[in-house]
């Protein structure tokens, strides 16, 4: 079983507090589109990203002083870098050695400028979402760029052929389904709200988050036993859950 999930715009560039760590894989292609971002004033970041003045020159910074080496000076682990609404619920403060290597195994990030991720993979700053029509040799935006890879990377480490899919659309939308050989299987996480269930969509990445957090802590490898999550009171729900799609509510 191997646990998709997607990056976060926010970044904690901290000092790591581990030693652990491990190179991205697609380093040519990382490459590659660095080489395209460099080219780009902050002008251009601003309109490609539909950012901020100041973020646009942020990320402008970022791309220029980016290096092909990853080292502990110039770049942090994935999993402990990231600091979005999906990182806040995954307890990695709290995380042991045993943790970190299950969570190696077991979890990828998906991202637009590294493709695929490793927990431990060192990555330098950055900000490039998936869904931004950047244009380069294979196409006009970054779904033509990655074609099938993300999906044969996954194949090549998801044990007994199952993804559990706890990324956002923008970001699985990047698996090329056409390709990939596992079976997917998506948690929906739904609040009762005003007699029904509905998606909320920061409750709905928490849940992701915790989903993610109990899966490595308890070194969940079948995906049936995800259906006792039960963390910051959600619950599996049978009726509203099909064979692909596993609906917890709250």
């Amino acid at each position: 079983m191997l646990i998709l999930i997607s990056p976060a715009k926010t970044l904690d560039l901290s000092e790591s507090p581990i030693e652990q760590r491990s190179n991205p894989d697609f380093k040519r292609e990382i490459k590659e589109l660095v080489s395209i971002m460099k080219k780009k004033k902050p002008k251009d970041i601003k309109e490609l990203m539909h950012v901020s003045d100041n973020l646009a020159t942020l990320n402008h910074e970022r791309y220029q002083r980016f290096e092909d080496d990853f080292s502990v000076e110039n770049a942090k682990q994935a999993l402990l870098a990231f600091k979005g609404d999906v990182y806040t619920k995954i307890d990695v403060d709290n995380f042991s050695s045993e943790d970190f290597e299950f969570a190696q195994r077991h979890l990828r990030i998906l991202s637009g400028l590294y493709g695929l991720l490793k927990p431990l993979d060192l990555i330098q700053p950055y900000r490039l979402e998936m869904g931004v029509k950047l244009k380069n040799k294979k196409g006009k935006d970054l779904y033509s760029f990655w074609g099938s890879k993300i999906a044969r990377a996954i194949d090549e480490v998801a044990e007994d052929g199952v993804v559990v899919n706890l990324a956002s659309q923008e970001y699985f939308k990047a698996v090329d389904r056409s390709t990939l050989q596992a079976k997917v299987i998506t948690p929906t996480f739904k609040e009762y709200r005003d007699g029904t269930y509905k998606v909320i969509g920061l409750f709905a990445k928490q849940a992701r988050g915790l989903m993610t957090d109990f899966a490595i802590k308890n070194r969940l490898t079948n995906p049936e036993a995800l259906k006792t999550f039960q963390a910051e009171r959600y619950e599996y729900s049978d009726t509203l859950s099909s064979e692909d799609e596993w609906v917890f509510v709250r």
